[in-house]
């Protein structure tokens, strides 16, 4: 069995709550933070979103190196833009996710700034750790920031106090 047969339901499920979660923004509250050094509701939407590029930059090729990697921060201001550069984004992972290779998953995959290296390891780790972990990591604070400004929160894992109330 291809180890992407795995890995697809978790993807598709995540995929599923993530999207709930960022249709629930009030944009009203886009520039809230809850604390200065904190991300703002939109830069953290946007961020979210943006994750799901991480699976090509991951799959495609065998390291990160922000020395020479170009940036651009997205900059969404409002839910429909966020959802359709996050479905734009799913769509493109979803097709890599089903085509990727037992030997591709098992690569080692490097993020580096030149000669520093932060971490190598297999783009199966790297896809878990740093794709599906660090997309959970951030909804949970997004989350919380919609519990501060009084939004409601989609039931991701079964129903929230807001559904049952």
């Amino acid at each position: 069995m291809k180890l992407n047969e795995f890995l697809l339901p978790e993807f598709l499920h995540e995929t599923e709550n993530t999207r709930k979660l960022l249709a629930a923004l009030p944009e009203e509250h886009f520039d809230y933070r809850s604390n200065e050094k904190a991300m703002s509701l939109s830069e953290l939407a946007n961020h979210i979103a943006e994750i799901p590029t991480w699976i090509p930059a991951t799959f495609l090729h065998s390291e990160l190196d922000f020395a020479t990697f170009h940036y651009v921060v997205p900059n969404h201001r409002t839910v429909n833009d966020l959802l359709a550069f996050f479905d734009k984004n799913i769509n493109e992972a979803l097709k890599l996710m089903t085509e990727v290779s037992n030997e591709t998953l098992q690569e080692n995959w490097t993020m580096r700034k030149g000669d520093l290296i932060y971490f190598t390891m297999p783009k199966i780790s790297v896809y878990r750790m740093f794709v599906m972990n660090h997309t959970i990591h951030h909804r949970g604070q997004m989350t919380a920031y919609l519990r501060a400004v009084g939004a409601k929160v989609p039931g991701m894992y079964g129903p929230t106090a807001d559904d049952v109330m």
